[in-house]
């Protein structure tokens, strides 16, 4: 199995181009985040090449520890930049200066004043008070110092000073002086108010939108000024269409005929208003510009027509003619009331409040609220505008669904409720609001409230960090490797209180990621959020993360083993077990180990795993494919971490109750997923991997369930497939025959085969293949 030793050049400057590709066609509203995107690319791109970023490292940024937060852009490259690195902020400045010291401010001038007894002083009273809020972990270091020195750790604290010292002149170790609000427990949101206020910000005007009131409020009234300047000029019955289609034709007067005395002067007016308005917006609306328009061959008529028609041709008065009557036919003539209604109307629509304005109606009535919380309810916002809310909306406006949406991401509600309402739409986004609710059960074993708040606001924001790209097994970097967080060792009580607290924080956390979620695998977000509970609660799951298949190395450490152990114990001889074939569970704890880049290495799983892809090997493959479907048979083995948590917490019970229900759920999602269907070979190909991955999650639920709920759910299954009448209900086919064959006690042969009392023939399904998959149309 070949493997590259490093990230693929070739992935980060097709990250670069997309994101050219996405400034080029993005809006004003969206032009400033791809920017971002391009600057960022751009960095890691110059870091690589001036080999001041070494990507796969704990350490990407040369000469600068694990424990400093860095900007990482999509796919967890470094960009070089310290994200508590910048311009000194408004409040530390005035934080300084209230204290007496003289300006100008620096990063330094910053940690002194910290440092002081004034400092500590100011430090001590936030942390009694909760009024601040860390954004960064770093934040959270000063106030510990201050912590450690006023509770008689000053060895500690000259500890923990020495080694932030490098750095006290160029990050940010003081939190933010602006209140946190924390929601009501069980209760999370996905946004802070901060940060949809500036998702309304980004609200801009639309274009057609102001296209169509500069028409109604300018160029309609100079359109119907110009069609009475020509009628003015018809003796007898104005002009008008009579017939249909290709018999319509022109009855009526001809312009040109008279020129009333004061016609030249109005005529001189309406031009010069027309150059005014012209001036001002820079460009004629489209209806307005375009050659033939009526507005466009009247105007240009007029220009011509200083005294006389002398200077027109009969085909011009011609078109003259034929312009009036194409207006009057189809709006009335001028001074009627059936022009006159027509134009209240668009007059009372251009009247109508810009969502940009409205928008800004929005911001400010979040101003109210601290912005680092979220929003109890959004009942106060969809009011209807009052008076004198904002100079353009006038009262009793109503808010538009559209800008509600945005502030609803701040929403404080439960779990359920905000992935009901679709504000979490995936695993991820759940395992970013988790540590809401898990942050406090991380510092529940410290015995002072104060710092207990203090330890959980660094979790919440250490939670933040996005995760590196790491190669050689490496890990990523740990809460308790932040200085400031081990130095807090002593403040640590040990209970069973706390630990119980953890465990029930962990299986409501477990429980709702299977109920929310039950067709996708736990990603690595989630996983690490659970692990940071496990290793706090002391339970020692071997918790796996999902390797990509292109910086996969072939080894896999010892928890792997050790994960695969507890699901062989835990399904023996279930329906995933039978399905699958998993091995029995191994008769000794002790496994064989080796060493690899300082870690343990299960060789035997590694081993086991690759025996394993030979059913999956169609043809030739990349060595992506290889490395994919060997990593694919570890999540098989393991259950992807399913069977550990299950065991571990003592979730059967609980999870017997609710299988049945979450398996035909994910049933439900495999076919509406495929009956949405894809475009593209590569799209078909990552569809098939998610298909088989839910199938998988289906399998282990299913094995919670009695035999005959098993068959029930399986041919209720077949028959949802059946029906579709598409081409991928015929290619998914086999998989449910393969389920159905292993139902009645039949096993799959090496191949992946099985045939069915039907006569029909079943396969095993997997995501991976190296060649072309069965389940994937073919090329």
């Amino acid at each position: 199995m070949s493997r590259q030793t490093g990230p693929d050049p070739a992935y980060v400057f097709g990250q670069l181009q997309r994101a050219l590709a996405a400034w080029t066609t993005a809006d004003d509203a969206d032009r400033t985040q791809a920017e971002d995107r391009i600057r960022r690319w751009e960095a890691v791109i110059e870091g690589w090449q001036a080999g001041t970023l070494a990507f796969g490292s704990r350490t990407p940024v040369q000469d600068t520890p694990a424990w400093i937060t860095l900007e990482v852009a999509h796919g967890g490259f470094a960009t070089g930049r310290l994200l508590a690195e910048g311009e000194v902020a408004d409040d530390e400045r005035s934080w300084v200066t209230s204290m007496g010291s003289p300006p100008p401010v620096d990063r330094a001038a910053v940690a002194r004043a910290a440092l002081s007894d004034a400092g500590q002083d100011r430090l001590l009273d936030a942390l009694q008070t909760g009024r601040y809020r860390i954004e960064l972990p770093e934040e959270g270091a000063l106030p510990v110092i201050a912590w450690l020195l006023a509770n008689g750790h000053d060895a500690r604290a000259l500890q923990l000073l020495d080694t932030l010292g490098p750095w006290l002149d160029r990050l940010r170790f003081l939190p933010r002086w602006q209140p946190t609000v924390q929601p009501p427990a069980s209760m999370v949101h996905v946004s802070t108010v901060q940060q949809v206020q500036g998702a309304l910000a980004q609200t801009t005007p639309s274009e057609p939108v102001e296209a169509m009131r500069a028409a109604l409020s300018t160029w309609l009234p100079l359109h119907d000024r110009l069609i009475a300047l020509w009628c003015d000029t018809v003796t007898g019955a104005l002009p008008h269409l009579v017939g249909e289609g290709a018999e319509r034709s022109v009855e009526g007067g001809w312009p040109c005929a008279r020129w009333p005395e004061d016609w030249g002067a109005r005529r001189s007016v309406w031009l010069n208003d027309h150059d005014t308005a012209l001036r001002s917006a820079k460009d004629l609306p489209t209806r307005f510009a375009h050659p033939k328009s009526n507005y466009a061959r009247l105007r240009q008529a007029l220009q011509r027509c200083e005294h006389d028609s002398s200077l027109l041709s009969g085909r011009d008065v011609g078109w003259i003619r034929r312009c009036l009557a194409n207006a009057l036919t189809r709006h009335g003539t001028p001074g009627s009331e059936r022009l006159a209604a027509l134009r209240a109307a668009q007059r009372q629509m251009a009247t109508q409040p810009r969502h940009v304005d409205l928008a800004e109606v929005l911001a400010m009535r979040l101003d109210r609220l601290p912005p680092s919380g979220g929003l109890p309810s959004l009942d106060p916002l969809a009011e209807p505008t009052r008076s004198g809310e904002h100079p353009h909306v006038v009262e009793a406006a109503t808010i538009p669904p559209g800008l509600l949406a945005k502030v609803e991401r701040a929403l404080v509600a439960p779990i359920p409720e905000l992935v009901e309402r679709g504000l979490i739409p995936s695993a991820e986004v759940l395992a970013r609001v988790l540590p809401q609710l898990t942050m406090f059960d991380v510092a529940a074993d410290i015995w002072d409230p104060a710092l207990r708040e203090l330890v959980a606001r660094i979790y919440a924001a250490f939670r933040r960090r996005r995760s590196l790209l790491l190669l050689d097994l490496s890990q990523q970097v740990q809460f308790e490797e932040l200085p400031w967080i081990a130095a807090l060792s002593d403040a640590r009580t040990e209970g069973s209180g706390a630990k119980q607290q953890r465990s029930q924080s962990l299986s409501r956390a477990v429980m709702l990621a299977f109920d929310s979620f039950p067709q996708t695998v736990f990603p690595n977000p989630l996983v690490r959020e659970l692990g940071a509970l496990s290793k706090a609660t002391k339970l020692g799951l071997p918790l796996v993360e999902e390797v990509a298949a292109d910086i996969f190395t072939g080894h896999f450490t010892a928890k792997w083993g050790r994960a695969a152990d507890v699901a062989s114990r835990l399904l023996k001889g279930s329906l995933y077990a039978r399905y699958y074939d998993l091995p029995a569970p191994s008769a000794s704890p002790v496994r064989a180990l080796k060493q690899a880049w300082g870690r343990s290495v299960d060789t035997e799983f590694a081993q086991r795993c690759r025996a394993r892809t030979r059913e999956v090997r169609t043809g030739q493959g990349s060595w992506v494919a290889e490395n994919g479907a060997v990593l694919e048979q570890s999540q098989v083995l393991t259950t992807h971490n399913l069977a550990v948590l299950v065991q571990g917490l003592d979730l059967q019970a609980e999870l017997s109750d609710r299988a049945p229900e979450l398996a035909q759920r994910v049933f439900a999602w495999i076919v509406e997923r495929n009956r949405r269907g894809t475009s593209g070979w590569h799209a078909e190909l990552h569809l098939a991997k998610s298909t088989a991955y839910a199938w998988r999650q289906a399998l282990f639920l299913l094995s919670m369930c009695a035999h005959a709920t098993q068959r029930r759910i399986a041919l209720e299954h077949l028959n949802a497939v059946s029906t579709l009448g598409i081409p991928w209900s015929d290619r998914y086919a086999p998989a449910v025959t393969g389920l159905l064959a292993v139902l009645d006690g039949t096993r799959f042969d090496p191949s992946g085969h099985v045939r069915h009392q039907s006569g029909l023939v079943g396969r095993r399904l997997y995501g991976w293949s190296v060649g072309p998959h069965w389940l994937a149309p073919p090329r």
